[in-house]
């Protein structure tokens, strides 16, 4: 079993693929990820993701939702200066340069796993009942544990 540094994360991040796929990452090596809007998201990214971090990439609002990729984090947090333009999507009035509400880490893309692995699979493995995909869905960046990073990458690898 891999060990990991004891400062590394794992984290898995959701994207729907008609907004930002994998292969996008991949065709741009690396992306800020930017336009969080949750609080604990937020939070994650703010106090929680580090330099170094892998993440699982994970397609969501999709037939079959699936994780797809693996990718790393490569800037500390820093302000989502999307929150300050107003002719942005993710524009927030309520954000300032003061005092920013919303934060953003770059990510670069590390490999596509071999197969991908379906949330049905994950839901499926009785070891992965803990998982926060499992217990609490819609939450777009979620830790991952060591031992479910271990059996999501083994599963991959397995069909």
């Amino acid at each position: 079993m891999k060990k990991k540094c004891d400062y590394m994360s794992y984290w898995l991040f959701k994207s729907e693929p008609s907004d930002y796929s994998f292969e996008d990452l991949i065709n741009d090596k690396e992306t800020e990820w930017e336009g969080i809007r949750n609080y604990q998201a937020r939070n994650f990214i703010r106090d929680k993701i580090k330099i170094g971090d892998e993440i699982l990439f994970y397609h969501s609002m999709i037939s079959t939702p699936h994780v797809v990729g693996i990718a790393k984090v490569t800037s500390k947090a820093y302000p989502d200066f999307f929150a300050l333009d107003k002719t942005h999507k993710y524009y927030d009035p309520k954000s300032s340069e003061e005092n920013p509400r919303w934060f953003m880490v770059d990510i670069k893309a590390v490999r596509k796993l071999d197969n991908i692995v379906t949330l049905k699979s994950i839901k499926n493995n009785k070891l992965l009942n803990d998982m926060v995909l499992v217990n609490n869905s819609r939450l777009s960046i979620q830790p991952v544990t060591d031992e479910e990073w271990e059996l999501i990458i083994n599963m991959s690898s397995s069909r």
